[in-house]
């Protein structure tokens, strides 16, 4: 029986996607469309992956610059600035929120994302629903390591605890964990999964609703 759910927020919970692809193209097509081509291509193949961890290497690998924090800290708060309002104004994934408004008293639900906590925190009350998650976590700690720690806080048994995402983050940190994974499935993720049998995939949330037979 399903009592815990962790979830991902970006093409989980809100149609987002997009909105943080074109944000990473903005930031790097004053290096050229080649340069920017190339950290779309990553960052779609690693939606889970953190936007320190994505400046970081992005510079290290296209442009040969070794960032330092501050640097990285900088760039942060320039992507924030492009994304925050399109995430809060972007359209949920099909039936998200009346799911977690109908079963925010009956689950134990938690936000796990590659998004820094507080920016997450403050979409999610733009949205309205941030009383629907017992926690809300993000980076710069990675997926698999708040998977655990929220497991042994809250004493949580994973064999009735599953973690809903769309990116390969997402995936590992449920495999780390001994967790079932949910997969919602759409064009830009398709074949990122394809070889991947151990999962349950869906599309929106009525049909999330269906395969979890809440």
């Amino acid at each position: 029986m399903i009592k815990n759910i962790f979830f991902d927020f970006d093409g989980v919970i809100a149609d987002s996607v997009n909105v943080k692809t074109k944000a990473f193209e903005q930031m790097y097509l004053p290096y050229g469309n080649e340069i920017a081509e190339k950290v779309v291509n990553h960052h779609k193949a690693n939606g889970g992956m953190s936007r320190f961890e994505k400046f970081k290497l992005y510079h290290s690998t296209f442009l040969d610059i070794d960032l330092n924090k501050k640097e990285i800290d900088e760039l942060s708060k320039r992507f924030s600035v492009l994304v925050k309002e399109g995430v809060i104004n972007a359209p949920e994934v099909r039936g998200s929120h009346k799911f977690l408004n109908d079963f925010k008293d009956k689950l134990n639900m938690f936000v796990i994302t590659g998004t820094p906590t507080d920016e997450s925190i403050e979409i999610c009350k733009s949205r309205g629903i941030f009383s629907c998650f017992k926690g809300i976590y993000g980076s710069p700690q990675k997926k698999g390591y708040w998977s655990k720690n929220i497991l042994q806080e809250n004493k949580l048994k994973p064999e009735e605890t599953i973690f809903v995402g769309d990116a390969t983050t997402d995936y590992q940190a449920a495999v780390e964990n001994n967790l079932v994974f949910y997969l919602r499935e759409y064009d830009e993720n398709i074949e990122l999964f394809k070889k991947i049998t151990d999962i349950i995939r869906f599309d929106n949330f009525y049909d999330f609703r269906i395969k979890t037979q809440l």
